[in-house]
């Protein structure tokens, strides 16, 4: 880990949030999305579109969303434009980028937008992330005929060496699942609210064993945007601000050989370390988790990982009950990517926003002074931790 001495966190603020509806929403295209997404980001904290002077946009898979929409949006004379892909992983790092942008004069008001539309009408969810088949020769083409083209599979294995390793269960990741769910049946905005059992979980289907689909995240058209300044700034604009006090980042670059530690550590223990360090506090201070969940077992993992119980322990952890609403350490608490919305790295950072400025309605928690965020992309390969509090860092 490397020591963070850097303390422009301390001086900015998440200053605007937009969602836009989300999930089956069709005949619009991502641009649509992001420029709503941002209009309504400026509008929530009280800004007018000419005063963004920097853009960072995170592409998404398809690329479908790029530099362009600087134009779109009539903004002009920017002083930072770039797009950024970390896949999910990308939210923290716009922030920790803009953060220290900000700081740097660089720019005053940065928006960062992910938008998505990979639904179409009459087609499967499934469908929108097939993996895809690409031409390799030698060893490179194993991994494709042996079937692990798709994230479902990729992360399958990581869960079944977490499972081989620590005695880790089926029921352990439903416990995430129900979890989330009673969460999102408190979220007004979340796609799948209908509460379901542990016996819910295990009668559906298998989608790449022990991966069944009440395991697996959401797929969902929209966008999301927040709006980065400083501090300053931030506190005399239209809502409570949510200042930034940590960041992290770490990509564990595994190879697929014997001695890796892919599926057991994952790069969420280095970046939550530094992230920590930054904002000069200790994981038992923090009061909300929202972590990456595009599957149940990256919940879990990234719980040990963070520190929040020890390794090996994930399972017992969550099937007791403590990330749950009631329980002793709160986590996605909007219902996550696997009940709310899946729009990457942003659906944590946004619910982390709303539960920062006690705006959570009746899924509020009552102690938030120090939110953790985490951001996790490929699988397993990139990963981005934040820490932030509705309090400046002092």
């Amino acid at each position: 880990m490397g020591v963070v001495t850097h303390e422009a966190s301390g001086g900015t603020a998440i200053a605007g949030l937009g969602i836009t509806e989300m999930g089956k929403v069709y005949g619009r295209t991502a641009t649509d999305f992001a420029v709503e997404a941002i209009t309504l980001a400026a509008a929530d904290a009280g800004l007018a579109l000419s005063e963004i002077d920097g853009l960072l946009v995170n592409p998404g898979v398809k690329n479908d969303t790029d530099l362009r929409l600087q134009s779109t949006l009539q903004m002009r004379d920017a002083r930072l434009l770039a797009t950024m892909q970390g896949f999910g992983s990308s939210a923290g790092q716009m922030v920790q980028y803009a953060s220290m942008a900000i700081a740097n004069g660089m720019a005053d008001v940065v928006a960062c937008v992910y938008a998505d539309a990979p639904l179409t009408e009459g087609k499967r969810a499934g469908a929108s992330y097939g993996g895809q088949k690409r031409a390799m020769e030698g060893v490179q083409s194993l991994q494709f005929a042996a079937g692990l083209q798709a994230a479902p599979e990729r992360y399958a294995v990581a869960a079944r060496r977490h499972m081989e390793a620590y005695g880790t269960t089926s029921e352990q990741l439903g416990a995430v699942a129900v979890a989330a769910r009673q969460w999102a049946s408190m979220n007004p905005d979340a796609q799948m609210r209908e509460p379901i059992t542990l016996a819910d979980h295990q009668e559906s289907r298998m989608i790449a064993d022990p991966l069944r689909l009440l395991d697996c995240c959401l797929v969902s058209n929209g966008a999301v945007a927040i709006i980065v300044t400083s501090s300053d700034r931030a506190e005399a604009l239209r809502q409570p601000p949510v200042h930034v006090w940590g960041w992290g980042q770490a990509h564990p670059g595994y190879v697929n050989r014997r001695d890796s530690e892919f599926g057991l550590v994952t790069g969420a223990a280095p970046s939550g370390a530094d992230a920590l360090a930054m904002a000069g506090v200790k994981v038992d201070e923090i009061d909300v988790r929202e972590l990456y969940d595009c599957f149940t077992y990256t919940t879990l993992v990234t719980l040990e990982d963070y520190g929040f119980c020890a390794k090996g322990e994930g399972g017992e952890f969550v099937a007791s009950g403590a990330i749950a609403p009631g329980g002793s350490h709160p986590t996605n608490t909007g219902g996550g990517e696997l009940s709310s919305f899946y729009m990457w790295g942003m659906t944590p950072l946004s619910e982390a926003v709303i539960q920062a400025r006690g705006q959570g309605g009746e899924r509020q928690v009552d102690k938030h002074d120090l939110v953790m965020v985490s951001g996790n992309g490929g699988v397993l390969d990139f990963h981005s931790t934040l820490v932030v509090s509705p309090h400046r860092k002092s």
